[in-house]
């Protein structure tokens, strides 16, 4: 009598839980996308559809087609622009936009609550000043930077980065192999602020045996360079949640299913959505 008591507890508690979870309304997903030096009009297309297969989301894609350093994206200027998104995925290159007013709108909203996922050039935008140097937390130029929790100002050439993760106990690294990308641009990591390191990504640059003007030999060199490249972040006094990876340059790795796993997993930490090994909470799979 008690085993079967059992039972019926347990069918009506799973039960509950495949109802609950057929009732979870999709994510809403704010993907910005646009500006200089990448192929924007394809990849903000990977990471919608990317996103959707994976995840029960609906990603509202914003675009600025002018290939500049300056996209400007007018939901930035509403007052309320966040408003009916539960995340936003940045992936602008906006290098020379310094207009403090319109950096405090984007940023007002990660103040409030709002969770951000921060993709490759994002790390680049929103700078001025002597943005080459560690900026203090406070002053006029830093404010982009504590969002992030990391100050990246440059890369050098396009060679493979391998990946390797650093916290396996997070829930966004849990049981993901490390890899090695084809040609990306590995970012500096010229301070830390307040992120916590996921992955590291490592270039290694070879130089063959040449001579100089004189005929002297001068020897191969190899060089190593080792930077962090995913990283958590928590901003502002909600303490919101911030995921970013400087990986991401090229259609080839934005379109790998080890990319896209990464991505993924950091937007549903952001949004606390995401189980203790990796996997979305019930009802934020993707629907089948």
């Amino acid at each position: 009598m008690k085993i079967t008591h059992t039972l019926a507890l347990a069918f009506v508690a799973c039960t509950a839980s495949l109802l609950q979870a057929e009732d979870v309304k999709p994510l809403r997903v704010l993907l910005v996308a646009g500006g200089c030096c990448h192929d924007y009009a394809n990849q903000k297309e990977i990471l919608k559809k990317g996103i959707e297969s994976r995840l029960n989301a609906t990603v509202e894609v914003v675009y600025d087609a002018t290939k500049s350093t300056k996209p400007l994206f007018e939901i930035y200027n509403k007052p309320d622009w966040y408003k009916q998104f539960d995340v936003v995925v940045h992936d602008e290159c906006a290098a020379d936009i310094t207009d403090p007013a319109y950096l405090e709108n984007i940023l007002k909203a990660h103040r409030e609550g709002v969770p951000a996922v921060n993709l490759h050039c994002a790390m680049h935008s929103y700078r001025w000043g002597k943005f080459q140097q560690p900026v203090k937390v406070g002053d006029d130029n830093s404010h982009w930077y504590e969002m992030l929790g990391l100050q990246s100002t440059g890369h050098g050439a396009q060679l493979p980065i391998s990946i390797k993760f650093t916290d396996h106990d997070s829930p966004i690294t849990k049981g993901l192999e490390d890899w090695t990308t084809v040609n990306e641009e590995l970012y500096n990591n010229v301070q830390v602020i307040t992120g916590k390191a996921l992955a590291n990504g490592t270039q290694v640059q070879k130089t063959p045996e040449k001579k100089d003007k004189d005929g002297k030999v001068i020897p191969a060199k190899e060089s190593v360079n080792e930077k962090i490249v995913a990283w958590t972040n928590e901003y502002g006094p909600k303490k919101t949640r911030i995921f970013s990876t400087t990986i991401g340059h090229n259609n080839a790795t934005v379109q790998d299913d080890r990319y896209l796993a990464l991505v993924t997993r950091g937007l549903l930490w952001t949004v606390n959505k995401i189980d203790a090994d990796g996997k979305p909470l019930p009802g934020y799979e993707a629907k089948k």
